[in-house]
């Protein structure tokens, strides 16, 4: 974790954090080529954490209401569902559990 001061605003608006650019706090985006399909700067009073989720060769199928209740079901017990520094609080932020 790091301080909210180690992030930097450039002149277009968005957000420097360890050379990597982003929209804003607490906004996803996605991430093509790397190892995780979405990230986030998260932030968390005055600290800041980058965090990645997501399978890059997965798609999701949320057309399904079956496919939402099968993983807010899974997901509701694994460890973080309500740290905002956690792979899975933005994964259930996703499907919107």
């Amino acid at each position: 974790m790091a301080k909210a001061s180690s992030v930097k605003r450039l002149p277009s608006g968005r957000l420097q954090y360890n050379g990597e650019t982003f929209p804003g706090f607490n906004k996803v985006q996605r991430t093509p080529g790397q190892k995780k399909k979405f990230k986030v700067l998260a932030k968390k009073g005055a600290d800041v954490k980058k965090v990645t989720f997501g399978d890059p060769n997965m798609s999701i199928k949320k057309s399904n209401p079956k496919n939402k209740a099968s993983y807010c079901a899974r997901s509701s017990g694994i460890k973080g569902a309500n740290d905002k520094f956690s792979a899975n609080y933005w994964s259930r932020r996703m499907w919107d559990c």
